[in-house]
């Protein structure tokens, strides 16, 4: 399993969580059905909008479909940046992160 690390996690305008990792791309991950997207122009994964699932959930299902479909486990960082998230949601994901750097 190869491992890259996550730039940066947020909530971007249509209320919907994404990750950038920092070297992997996801052009096709959309074929794992897990409804997680990448998005091209922002070089992120997004997951959709929360409403049976949590930012948790979609977090979990983000990384669970860049493991699945590509064999990257993407881990946080010291140097991750946080964007419109709050502190409460970033102590869920950091709790939940498979790793840690």
């Amino acid at each position: 399993m190869e491992r890259d690390t996550v730039e940066e996690v947020g909530i971007d305008e249509e209320g919907r969580l994404y990750l950038r990792p920092s070297l992997s791309s996801f052009d096709y991950i959309y074929r794992a059905a897990m409804e997680v997207n990448w998005d091209k122009a922002n070089m992120r994964l997004f997951g959709g909008k929360p409403r049976q699932w949590s930012y948790l959930d979609w977090f979990r299902q983000i990384i669970g479909a860049a493991r699945d479909e590509y064999g990257v486990d993407l881990g946080l960082t010291r140097s991750t940046i946080w964007s419109n998230i709050s502190e409460e949601l970033k102590a869920e994901i950091q709790a939940a992160a498979s790793w840690k750097k």
